[in-house]
């Protein structure tokens, strides 16, 4: 199997508090990755070890070949991100933040028309970023993650505040990404139904730790033997999280 992304019992301590728990993520090239928990089960933190925002306290990891910390530039160089929601300058063009972005990278200046042509923005490219729709800012900012068509794009609620056409866009947007020029996408979002219909494979944290790693097949496969109903992601994913909380309970009154 062809993995792009590996991580080997990363580690987030903060102080008594452990964010991440030796996590074991192996994402395949070329697949949509959604990786799900409730809020404070680790996904945001595992992210920015992977982006080099905050470092691991134990364990590794390896992006397209490159190993943390030894490559961490190289790295840096391989990955689009959007994590939260992204900041623009108001009284720019979306094309001028795009090539404020596009300089500090070092990417050639042809890099910026193809990234709006990638995200469907380039009509309005001219247009002030203050008078963008919240939908063509989040374009905007994928935009930002894809300059220079990096092989891995790791996004965090690409989707927060879009009406239900805005995340209708920016779903099959994402869906497409991985046939338009091969790239990876891990992807964190709370809206479970959006990923049912995007990614190729789960990954599933709480409380730091993975509870599943594996395709949507797998994962129903494994819901039917724990006799979870196993119709939607939706209703697999919480079964889990409940089940692995009882077992928390549980050991804690031992």
């Amino acid at each position: 199997m062809d993995y792009i992304i590996t991580t080997k019992q990363l580690t987030k301590k903060y102080k008594s508090f452990v964010a991440v728990d030796n996590v074991s993520l192996n994402i395949r090239k070329g697949s949509v990755y959604g990786f799900l928990g409730p809020n404070g089960a680790g996904k945001s933190t595992t992210m920015k070890m992977l982006l080099g925002l905050t470092a691991p306290t134990k364990g590794s990891f390896a992006i397209d070949g490159k190993h943390f910390p030894n490559d961490r530039i190289s790295i840096l160089k391989e990955v689009g991100s959007f994590i939260e929601s992204p900041s623009f300058y108001a009284n720019l063009t979306g094309r001028e933040n795009l090539d404020i972005i596009r300089r500090i990278l070092g990417l050639p200046a042809d890099s910026v028309e193809d990234a709006l042509e990638l995200v469907g923005l380039s009509e309005f490219g001219g247009r002030l970023a203050k008078k963008y729709s919240l939908g063509m800012k989040q374009r905007l900012g994928l935009a930002g993650a894809l300059l220079g068509r990096p092989p891995v794009l790791i996004l965090d609620e690409p989707t927060n505040g879009l009406d239900p056409s805005g995340i209708h866009e920016i779903r099959n947007l994402i869906k497409s990404l991985p046939g338009l020029y091969d790239c990876t996408v891990l992807i964190s979002s709370h809206m479970l139904s959006e990923i049912e219909l995007m990614a190729d494979d789960i990954g599933i944290l709480n409380h730091g730790h993975l509870l599943f790693e594996g395709s949507l097949k797998e994962l129903r496969h494994r819901a039917l033997q724990d006799g979870f109903n196993a119709s939607n992601l939706e209703d697999l994913f919480l079964s889990m999280i409940d089940k692995d909380n009882a077992g928390r309970r549980q050991r804690a009154k031992l």
